[in-house]
């Protein structure tokens, strides 16, 4: 569902047309009176608040929402916030199979796919289930409205790299393509202008539309390089997983400019990651590692995890990350 004011006015009709009486509300700390207010209208039927998420869903948060809707005894999950709280759901309906209702607040994309990531050890693991799939989406571009600046950015250019991600494996068919590059239009233009003027609901609808287009794709097509690195990093270093995109996918662009012709003419540039790194600096995200916290010594070790992974090569993982570490743009030409 989509359209402003879908998320106060049809929440509590989808969840009756689902047949469920017991529904386990997750969401943040921070987002709970939103959520709260959101969840009112169901009344008796929302059994229970989950509100301990952590970002790349860490296993042992997700068993203890696993456990906090067995003793709800929930048959449904309403998921109201960014990535992490969708990805929390996720881990629980795949294991349950409880229908998820999503109600998306950032721009992650997250919620239109059937793949979510779990971390443990310094490890982070996706899966894929369409039992993690939600079954209904709604997208309410008002709720949107006081997303700070910044997490606008990034949640932004974690939704931007799915559509790069779609564009260049090599198998996508031609429908995801034509979605990946409408994603990368409504979002580069949505972006800008829900950073500069947040308050611009036709600017935060634009954005929602290609959130959305960019969940479609990643549904299609999985997880490409970009996208595996920044699971990496997450999981092994705690690196926030929106803003690591924003500083990783231009670099992984530069790799793949010749098969990113189509995203480059989305993007109003020559070679498509020019414009990311551009469209990355005037939203304000970070452009390199060491913003982020990731130790200059770890580089090395990092790329070997790339490496043993299948996700890069050494020479290229290591070349990668060390540029990325220092945010070098123009002088960097991968060998």
């Amino acid at each position: 569902m989509f359209g402003p004011g879908s998320g106060r006015r049809d929440l509590a009709s989808e969840v009756d047309g689902l047949g469920r009486r017991r529904v386990l509300l997750i969401t943040t700390k921070r987002g709970e009176p939103l959520a709260t207010e959101l969840a009112a209208p169901l009344g008796e039927r929302m059994v229970g608040v989950f509100t301990d998420v952590q970002e790349h869903v860490p296993q042992e948060i997700a068993e203890a929402a696993r456990t906090a809707a067995h003793e709800a005894r929930a048959d449904c999950l309403l998921s109201i916030g960014g990535g992490s709280v969708v990805g929390t759901a996720k881990a629980v309906a795949a294991e349950e199979r409880l229908p998820i209702v999503a109600v998306p607040t950032t721009y992650s994309g997250s919620e239109m796919t059937p793949t979510f990531g779990l971390t443990s050890a310094g490890m982070k693991v996706t899966a894929r289930s369409l039992d993690a799939l939600p079954h209904t989406v709604i997208y309410d571009p008002e709720l949107t409205l006081t997303l700070p600046p910044g997490i606008t950015a990034a949640s932004g250019m974690n939704a931007l790299a799915h559509c790069v991600g779609a564009a260049y494996l090599p198998g996508t068919d031609p429908i995801t393509l034509m979605v990946a590059e409408e994603g990368v239009r409504a979002l580069s233009g949505g972006l800008l202008r829900s950073v500069r003027e947040p308050d611009d609901l036709e600017a935060r609808t634009e954005a929602l539309y290609g959130a959305y287009l960019a969940g479609t794709a990643l549904a299609a097509v999985g997880p490409a390089t970009h996208h595996r690195i920044c699971h990496m990093l997450g999981g092994a270093y705690g690196l926030p997983h929106a803003r690591t995109h924003s500083v990783v996918l231009p670099y992984v662009a530069r790799l793949k400019d010749v098969e990113l012709a189509r995203v480059a003419d989305a993007l109003g540039t020559l070679k498509a990651s020019d414009g990311l790194r551009e469209l990355s600096e005037q939203l304000g995200c970070p452009t390199s590692l060491a913003e982020l916290g990731l130790p200059a010594a770890e580089l090395d070790k990092a790329a070997q995890l790339l490496s043993a992974q299948g996700i890069l090569d050494l020479p290229t993982a290591r070349e990668l990350l060390h540029v990325a570490y220092d945010g070098e743009w123009t002088a960097w030409t991968p060998t």
